[in-house]
């Protein structure tokens, strides 16, 4: 059967195709895509895809992450089109469809990461940005290579509770621990510009913490966020990528076990659903270029706790590529507090609007 959608005029005066009409079909029917939104193969042109990733061969500890993407695809069947946090419809604006699964070797990291960049530089084609939803953390990487394809040396954002720029393990260069390492080797970051946010937990040892400021990496902790405040954190972001093309690659791993158990290396005292989600938001007008949601291992999850977080972190981060670079300053569409998402940070005890 062919489900009634929700359809609008875009951006660029093209039509688009958005998610399944709730009002004419039960959420819980039908085809799991994400959002209930059509498949790339259903539209003419895709501005934004949103792709899964399917791979959990770069592990240290517990797998599952590879059956991650759909988990959160049935997790996101709650989302709807309008985004009153941000006073936007993300799907009316731009064509946002599902590509379905990049296929990458289970057996073999190289050519698993091999395949992950072809693939996802032939969804980017020309126009097409790229939300992708994994598996574990070593498929960044790969769609950093493809992101820097386009852009060249692009600002980081890495919400995790680890630092993920780890050598090797075992003697493996290629693993969900090193990711941003060998971006760093590679040339594919701008190094004034990279950030983890969320990070805590037990190292190795100081030269961990070494080795990650010798690469360029500033640091945001998960205590920072509580001592400072959210407003406080997304300044200081916003003032560190300025407006470079920016990659956000997000481990579900950033929020609390309370928030996200179904996850292969949790850690306490992480960040709350809340304020992950109000820190990306207020990343509205900054570059985005593109995006990953990663580490969702749905064995370990407990009723949808970390699909719907993660399902809501794809969302915010639809949004900031609908609405794209410069968007002008604005906020909730209600609320007492009269915030302003990309508005400078106010001054204390003044209002925002």
């Amino acid at each position: 059967m062919n489900p009634e959608r929700i359809t609008t005029t875009g951006d660029d005066g093209t039509r688009v195709v958005g998610p399944v009409n709730a009002a004419l079909t039960p959420r819980w029917a039908g085809l799991g895509t994400f959002a209930r939104l059509p498949r790339t193969d259903e539209v003419e042109h895709t501005d934004i895809a949103v792709v899964g990733v399917p791979f959990d061969a770069g592990v240290s500890y517990r797998p599952g992450a590879r059956f991650g993407a759909n988990h959160v695809r049935e997790s996101s069947r709650l989302l709807r089109p309008y985004n009153p946090a941000q006073n936007v419809s993300p799907f009316a604006g731009k064509q946002v469809a599902d590509a379905g699964d990049i296929v990458a070797n289970p057996f073999d990291i190289g050519e698993a990461i091999d395949a992950i960049e072809a693939q996802a530089k032939e969804l980017m084609g020309e126009r097409t940005q790229l939300v992708a939803i994994g598996g574990d953390h070593t498929i960044a990487l790969p769609l950093l290579r493809a992101a820097h394809s386009r852009h060249g040396k692009v600002a980081l954002l890495h919400f995790d509770a680890h630092l993920d720029t780890w050598d090797t393990y075992f003697g493996a260069e290629y693993t969900h621990g090193t990711p941003f390492r060998r971006a760093w080797e590679e040339g594919l970051l701008d190094t004034d510009a990279a950030c983890h946010v969320g990070t805590r937990g037990p190292l190795y040892g100081t030269e961990d913490l070494d080795d990650d400021a010798r690469f360029g990496f500033g640091i945001v902790s998960s205590a920072d966020v509580m001592r400072l405040g959210v407003d406080a954190v997304v300044a200081h972001l916003r003032e560190r990528v300025g407006d470079r093309p920016l990659y956000v690659s997000l481990d579900i791993d950033v929020l609390d076990p309370a928030h996200a158990p179904g996850t292969g290396t949790p850690e306490a005292g992480g960040m709350t659903s809340r304020e992950v989600l109000e820190i990306l938001r207020g990343l509205r007008g900054t570059n985005v270029v593109g995006c990953d949601v990663v580490e969702v291992a749905p064995a370990y999850d407990h009723a949808e706790l970390t699909g719907v977080a993660a399902a809501h972190v794809a969302y915010e981060l639809i949004t900031l590529l609908a609405m794209g670079p410069g968007a002008a300053p604005d906020g909730p569409a209600y609320g007492l507090a009269g915030h302003v998402y990309g508005a400078a940070a106010p001054e204390a005890g003044q209002g925002q609007r």
